[in-house]
């Protein structure tokens, strides 16, 4: 058999294997791992990933095969590298294909059939659907940090015990050991310290089963992984839910309420040190406060000041959501938190779009060396006019949610003299200001009046 033939062999058969399956052959991306200074995230080549993510909580549930490629091409295009998702929302979870997750609601007995032919009904099973979207994140340079069951189902009732979360723990890890793409949220939207012997048991079995994917715990509204797990040999990494209330409808006095950059703050000192990051602040277009549909509603000024905000202290990336995309909503849906955006739409909001600027900032200067630094700031203020500030060894980031001055404690970073620019998180355009004597106290006033959402980022850079 002739060199060409083979080769066109080999090809047709390549073709029908993906034709059939529906599965891309895309090459893996780089596991992600902890940085040397264990506060940020690192490629396993040791180059620095921000983590910049989307609620994309239903996807396996409501998306078909061309819902998951169209919803995962937009996310690359914004910039987003990582999709927080629930594998099971619940125990008797079915997907757009009306293929059933489990047999008898039992998380222990999970549905597979042989093969995974798309054009088989007999075949595609619920699981298949899974790895298709793993497979079309892949190709989309996406990481999906996966819920393996959502917290409701544990906290209410008696749905999962201790040997059903082991063993369903077990199929997951053992399903997804080669997958480079994949992290794990365990928990869901629940209390850390409430039913520990099933949450411990399911990081336990994943890590064990899997050292090499990460795994936190995505907690309550304003709770943080740390409060209960920051010592568990599981958790690689923190993650605070900030959540939806403003500052007057949290009651709770202990709260850090809408000051997100406090998690941070306070996870950055703890031992062992881990990266930490707020995976639920507001969404865009949801009600603040969740339930009352009547309140306004958070904007894209909101996630634009919780992702400034949580990073700019330490946070090693920042998950945006939305209202819409969050629920996957679809025509005939039931609307919950009063939305009534089709999530086809709602990809396209202002904050989504908004997201990216966040990370090219960062990453545009030496990443591994930054560090919070409120010694910078010489008129911090509260709440919105809260002025946060990084730095590292020759630049310094300070951000204003309001556009209000900024007086800035110079000599922080190197040189005799420093650059002044300002940066649009709005935008992400940069306007040079000038350049000035790296000593004293500065100010700068950013254009526009002071007023909520004109928010700007003053750059100073060393002048060697």
């Amino acid at each position: 058999m002739s060199i060409k033939i083979k080769y066109l062999l080999a090809l047709s058969i390549s073709f029908i294997f993906i034709t059939q399956s529906g599965f891309s052959q895309s090459a893996k991306l780089p596991q992600i791992k902890v940085s040397k200074n264990q506060h940020y995230f690192v490629t396993e080549d040791g180059k620095p990933f921000f983590w910049l993510g989307d609620t994309g909580w239903l996807t396996f549930g409501k998306l078909d095969r061309a819902g998951v490629e169209k919803y995962f091409a937009d996310r690359k295009a914004k910039g987003f590298n990582v999709v927080q998702v629930m594998v099971l929302h619940n125990i008797n979870a079915v997907n757009v294909y009306g293929a059933k997750a489990l047999v008898d609601e039992d998380v222990s007995k999970p549905i597979t059939t042989p093969g995974n032919n798309f054009n088989n009904k007999e075949e595609y099973d619920y699981w298949d659907h899974v790895d298709f979207t793993l497979d079309v994140a892949q190709k989309n340079g996406i990481y999906l940090a996966m819920v393996p069951v959502w917290g409701t189902n544990v906290s209410k009732g008696d749905k999962v015990n201790k040997e059903q979360a082991i063993q369903y723990a077990k199929f997951l890890a053992d399903r997804y050991k080669n997958r480079t793409n994949v992290i794990w949220l365990n928990g869901g939207d629940t209390r850390g310290n409430e039913f520990q012997d099933i949450w411990n048991a399911i990081g336990n079995t994943l890590k064990t089963n899997n050292p090499n994917q990460l795994v936190t715990f995505h907690p309550f509204g304003r709770t943080d992984s740390s409060d209960d797990y920051n010592n568990a040999s599981w958790l690689d990494f923190n993650m605070f839910q900030s959540g939806h209330k403003r500052y007057d409808q949290d009651t709770v006095k202990t709260a850090f309420k809408e000051d997100n950059y406090k998690f941070i703050h306070r996870d950055w000192n703890l031992k062992p040190t881990k990266p930490t990051l707020d995976g639920e602040p507001s969404y865009e277009g949801i009600p603040h406060g969740l339930h009352d549909t009547l309140q306004p509603k958070w904007t894209a000024n909101d996630v634009r000041r919780y992702g400034y905000w949580s990073v700019f202290a330490g946070g090693a990336g920042y998950t945006y959501g939305n209202n819409a995309v969050m629920q996957m909503f679809r025509k005939g849906d039931k609307p919950a938190y009063g939305n009534k955006e089709l999530w086809t739409t709602a990809i396209n909001s202002l904050g989504a779009g908004q997201m990216i600027y966040i990370k090219k900032l960062m990453l545009e200067f030496p990443y591994l060396e930054r560090v919070p630094d409120q010694s910078l700031v010489a008129n911090q203020g509260e709440k919105y006019d809260y002025i946060v500030a990084t730095k590292g060894k020759n630049y310094a980031l300070i951000y204003t949610y309001t556009g209000r001055e900024i007086a800035v404690n110079m000599g922080k970073i190197g040189g005799t003299k420093v650059t002044a620019s300002w940066y649009n998180p709005r935008n992400g355009q940069k306007t040079k200001i000038g350049i000035f004597d790296n000593k004293g106290i500065k100010k700068f006033k950013p254009s526009g009046i002071k007023e909520d959402g004109n928010d700007w980022v003053l750059i100073l850079t060393s002048n060697k």
